[in-house]
Parts: structure tokens; sequence; C-alpha cells
């Protein structure tokens, strides 16, 4: 049962996705639809909760503080009107979900960052696609060859 369910997440998944966690500040690149017209919006704040890991479904949930008012937006990260998410900095956090954040103001908000190579966390790693490979007899044969050589060294 597992197996299919595995199978139906990777056909589901439209891109891959940088690696978000809680804590994370993170700037999300949505395209907004307005008539005929379409653009690109930014969302940039602190990721207060992630859900559904490595599936098709996973979520993350991102706030910020406009204009004086907490603003909360939730992500669906395989959505194909998600262009790209970049993480700005990383902080420790031994939670996954901050709610406890909606109370905090000012610099009782901040969260010690983390040190982290952000343009390797940023790139993403194309996923390696299954290909059914058909062995002939001359590809084994030379792979036969390659291990006698190996041997004789």
């Amino acid at each position: 049962m597992s197996k299919a369910i595995e199978i139906i997440n990777k056909s589901q998944k439209k891109h891959s996705v940088v690696a978000v966690r809680s804590g994370d500040t993170v700037k999300v690149h949505q395209k907004i639809k307005e008539g005929n017209k379409e653009r690109v919006q930014v969302f940039q704040g602190l990721v207060i909760r992630t859900s559904k890991g490595n599936s098709y479904l996973s979520r993350i949930v991102v706030r910020r503080i406009a204009s004086g008012v907490g603003v909360e937006k939730s992500f669906l990260l395989h959505s194909p009107s998600i262009v790209k998410v970049e993480i700005t900095k990383r902080s420790r956090v031994r939670r996954n979900y901050l709610s406890y954040m909606r109370d905090l103001t000012g610099k009782a908000a901040r969260l010690s960052g983390v040190d982290f190579d952000r343009l390797a966390v940023n790139t993403l790693q194309p996923e390696p696609e299954e290909v059914d490979t058909i062995e002939t007899s001359e590809t084994t044969e030379s792979k036969a060859e390659a291990t006698e050589v190996k041997d004789k060294k």
C-alpha cells in the first residue's frame, strides 16, 4: 500500500523544492493572475509551520508583520503557482509549530540565526529519474573485462 502512495506522490510533484524548515525566513515567489495579466508577487516572512514533509501535499505557513498587523499565508510547495522559494535566514528552533511567535513583537520576536550556506541550500537538486536499462550481452562482457583488468592490477 505504501508503494502505491509513493508512486502517486512522485507523479504529482511538479518540480523540486528547497528543504524549508520551521524558523527559516523565506521569500516565496507566487504567480498571481489578474484578468488576462500575470505577475509574480513576493511574500517574505518567517516559516512558523511545516507539514507533510516529502509529500506532494507539503505545506508551509509564513508569517510577517505588514503595517503593524500580523499576516499569515499558507503555501502548498508543489503548487504550480509557486515559482520559487528562497531561504534568506535560518534560525535554531526546537519546535515545528511556532505559534508563540504570534504573541511576540519587536526585539522579542527575533530568533537567533545559524550560519548556513545560502547558495547550497537554495540550489535545487533534480531528482534522479528511474530509468529501466536493458543490459545487452556487449555491456555485460565489457563489465566482465573491466573487473578482470582491476583484478590483475
